[in-house]
């Protein structure tokens, strides 16, 4: 296994992992959503991870200008679930920010406290009503 920078040419790698895991991250692969999310990957810090050449996995963040990084998306294949691949793909910010604070904004808590990461706050959600 080895993680890459994300390019472009990693576009489709990622949009098919996501397909793969079906319904919860329709959001995304969803045809009405994809550009948006495509968009969203070009301007986002992105590292993949790779079996082969078979994308396994995809970590992607925001960057708030130096303060802190925000963890957006974490998605590892079924296949190789288990295998450190998550941990890996989250490390590369702290290692690449050295000094900066990574938050994660999550909807799975118990995975990343079995990483040892703990809550420090919450994430809520401003409803738009112009929607």
């Amino acid at each position: 296994m080895h993680i890459e920078k994300y390019t472009t040419d990693h576009q489709e790698g990622i949009m098919q992992l996501m397909k793969d895991e079906g319904e919860d991250w329709h959001c995304y692969w969803a045809d009405d959503h994809q550009e948006k999310y495509r968009n969203a990957l070009d301007n986002s810090i992105t590292y993949v991870a790779f079996e082969g050449s078979e994308v396994c996995g995809f970590v992607r963040a925001l960057d708030d200008m130096g303060f802190y990084i925000y963890i957006c998306d974490l998605l590892v294949s079924k296949r190789h679930r288990g295998k450190s691949i998550g941990r890996q793909l989250m490390e590369q910010y702290v290692h690449r920010f050295p000094g900066q604070t990574v938050y994660v904004m999550s909807d799975v808590d118990e995975y990343y406290q079995s990483l040892g990461y703990p809550i420090v706050g919450s994430v809520l959600e401003v409803i738009n009503g112009g929607q």
